[in-house]
């Protein structure tokens, strides 16, 4: 079947049902088809979890399509002349390409990121998680969101990287800022706060980058800027959108996981006691959780060759969409999808994605969730929800607007 004459479907990512609660509109989709037209975006998705693991891994698909053919030939608009720096920054980071450079820049930052590194920062989660909580209000609502769930991954991806933590609340800001450009029907405003976003967290990387040259120190970032003035390893801009990268991927999706990750919890009933028994049995709550109700629910590949996947004919440099929330809620994968089942082991789902492009972050994300929601519901086994939570209006991403609870003792 050409692309062409695919069945459409048509439902907006802001619509206020939709925001609240995609899976209906995902299970619609999945009954069509191997795929469908999005009349919303203006190409095709595919919405099964057996299409969208397999495109995940097939190099016929990639992040970047300007290396084998140009944006006109490829049917894509010109970029705006007021983005080109936005763009130009994006065309340093790993995500976004393919390789040698994907597999250059992603082997300089891999190791800090593989499992028994990532490991051995288990008491500091479990440290920072229990100062935030004697923080928290006693008998009154609060938003946990702030409170907990973005203090979490902040602080560890700065300890990491080697940024101060006295830096947390700022690098939300600017986090936030640049993230919202993947938004559907981003409008001027937020494009020239991403701008500004970017410049101010450009310069400061660039300042504190210059400060470990002279004086080195047990973290990431000194790492790069090793490889930076070892010559051709890494540029100047590569380094400081990597930085810039792994301090928003590394914990914007993460807040997202457990805040999503609570409120299932909270509202499926199940106990905390026997969802965390143990380390093990705490990581594939942390996947089943991330299965669940992932935080990120769509990431686009350009198709690098004509080719065939599922029946459909895709020609090269057609855009395609991958409904990574839809895919883990596959009733052909994953029996009774809507549910809070931590024995279906669930760590193939695909919220981390899957290929080349695979999470880098993926160890760190598991360990965060699977040390800190322990310690959150072993300190406040009375913890409820104060009101119904609410998602934000941030499609692509699915995560909380807030989460308002009460923490009984």
């Amino acid at each position: 079947m050409p692309a062409a004459s695919l069945p459409e479907f048509s439902v907006s990512p802001t619509d206020p049902d939709f925001v609240q609660n995609p899976y209906r509109a995902y299970e619609s989709m999945r009954a069509l088809g191997p795929a469908f037209f999005w009349r919303d975006y203006g190409h095709a998705f595919f919405s099964g979890y057996a299409e969208v693991n397999a495109i995940l891994r097939d190099r016929r698909f990639g992040r970047e399509v300007t290396h084998v053919m140009s944006r006109e030939a490829a049917g894509l608009p010109p970029i705006p002349g007021h983005l080109d720096r936005f763009y130009a920054f994006e065309a340093n980071s790993m995500l976004e390409r393919e390789p040698p450079v994907h597999t250059r820049l992603r082997k300089l930052v891999n190791r800090a990121f593989v499992s028994r590194n990532i490991a051995t920062l288990r008491p500091v989660i479990e440290r920072l998680a229990d100062e935030l909580i004697d923080r928290f209000p006693k008998g009154e609502a609060f938003d946990l969101l702030p409170a907990f769930c973005e203090p979490v991954p902040v602080m560890v991806i700065a300890d990491l990287l080697g940024v101060p933590r006295e830096m947390s609340g700022q690098l939300l800001a600017w986090s936030h800022a640049m993230v919202a450009m993947y938004q559907f029907n981003r409008g001027r405003e937020t494009e020239d706060a991403a701008l500004a976003a970017m410049d101010a967290f450009s310069d400061y990387v660039r300042a504190l980058a210059e400060d470990r040259r002279k004086a080195p120190r047990a973290d990431l970032i000194s790492a790069l800027v090793e490889a930076r003035d070892a010559g051709d390893q890494l540029s100047e801009d590569e380094l400081v959108t990597t930085v810039i990268l792994l301090l928003n991927a590394g914990h914007e999706a993460t807040v997202h996981g457990l805040g999503n990750g609570i409120k299932a919890i909270l509202e499926h009933g199940v106990d905390p006691a026997t969802l965390f028994a143990d380390e093990r049995t705490a990581e594939r709550a942390a996947d089943e959780l991330l299965r669940l109700d992932p935080p990120l629910h769509n990431f686009n590949r350009y198709v690098l060759e004509d080719c065939e996947i599922a029946g459909i004919a895709l020609k090269k440099g057609a855009v395609v969409g991958l409904l990574l929330g839809s895919a883990n809620h596959d009733g052909r994968r994953y029996a009774r999808p809507d549910r809070l089942d931590v024995e279906r082991g669930a760590d193939n789902h695909v919220a981390f994605g899957a290929g080349i492009h695979f999470c880098l972050g993926a160890p760190l994300a598991r360990l965060e969730m699977a040390t800190a929601l322990p310690v959150l519901f072993r300190r406040l086994p009375g913890l409820r929800l104060a009101e119904p939570p609410l998602y934000a209006d941030r499609y692509h991403f699915h995560g909380l607007e807030r989460l308002m609870v009460v923490a009984d003792t």
